[in-house]
């Protein structure tokens, strides 16, 4: 998990030994020791004012000197240090949810093994390290219910896979010949995040939309709670959905959703039970029937 360990001070390294012996999440160690770096690159880790100082001039969002400071803070207490720390306030940007179409393309312009791991985000808005957690036996591969061990302030919660995820799921597992114990994804969550990066930068390019650069992969967990949310209105289903233990962490995704246009909708409709199953398998909600027609709808 060191990354660039050649480059890596002893300094550092001993940092990030500290931090897994008090049990530190994996990722969350390979980015203080990346912001150590930088900090390193730029001032000396042992002179507090010094950082403070590169700190408060360095041209960037209050939200990164934020990550910059929690860093430098645990570089301190590894060795047994007190200081008076700074605090930023963070500005929240609005996070504009993408379209269940782009969604879908990125999906489908994936390799066989990213578009896995893609369509089980839409489906289960999990964290990308979530993923990397899950072994065979978390899944039922009859039902595709799936039981998630929360991650980064968030609890174990159960969500469920489309038929076609889940079809894709049982053929990753079969050409892998993976077992009840065997983890579905034997990658780190920064593989998937760096992965997905040139996933979406090459289709922008092929495509000519920038606005694909703009869709982060944590954006299909905002996804799944947006459609959650406007398609049962409740705000404890969003909030067990997600893992929140906060209510008050909800609200803050709600008041996004709830300022997001109610009118962008793909439209569809149903005479017999095949059409009906082919268009509930692709995200299609019932919402009234006319004279024996069934109308269904599903957000952009």
């Amino acid at each position: 998990i060191i990354p660039q360990q050649s480059t890596t001070s002893p300094t550092i390294i001993n940092v990030m030994l500290w931090m897994k012996k008090e049990a530190y999440e994996e990722s969350t160690i390979y980015y203080t020791a990346k912001r150590l770096k930088h900090l390193q690159q730029h001032c000396t880790l042992a002179n507090p004012e010094v950082i403070k100082t590169f700190i408060a001039n360095k041209q960037c969002s209050n939200a990164y000197k934020e990550s910059l400071i929690e860093a430098y803070a645990i570089y301190m207490r590894s060795i047994g240090q007190k200081w008076e720390q700074p605090f930023y306030n963070r500005y929240d940007k609005p996070i504009k949810i993408p379209t269940e179409e782009k969604i879908d393309m990125l999906i489908s312009n994936a390799s066989p093994l990213m578009a896995l791991k893609l369509s089980m985000s839409k489906d289960l808005g999990t964290r990308p390290i979530e993923l990397t957690w899950l072994i065979v036996s978390d899944t039922n591969l009859q039902t595709g219910i799936v039981s998630i061990t929360g991650a980064k302030h968030t609890v174990g919660r159960v969500g469920k896979l489309r038929p076609n995820t889940l079809e894709m799921l049982k053929q990753h597992i079969l050409k892998k010949h993976l077992k009840a114990n065997d983890r579905l994804f034997k990658c780190k969550s920064s593989n998937i995040s760096e992965q997905y990066r040139k996933l979406r930068n090459k289709l922008a390019e092929k495509l000519q939309d920038p606005t694909f650069k703009t869709i982060r992969l944590y954006d299909f967990r905002h996804f799944k709670a947006s459609k959650e949310y406007h398609r049962t209105n409740s705000l404890m289903h969003v909030k067990q959905l997600l893992g929140h233990k906060d209510i008050r962490t909800t609200i803050r995704y709600v008041h996004l959703f709830e300022s997001m246009s109610n009118d962008e909708f793909h439209c569809a409709t149903a005479s017999n039970v095949k059409e009906a199953t082919q268009l509930i398998e692709n995200g299609f909600e019932k919402v009234d029937e006319i004279d024996g027609i069934h109308l269904y709808r599903k957000r952009k």
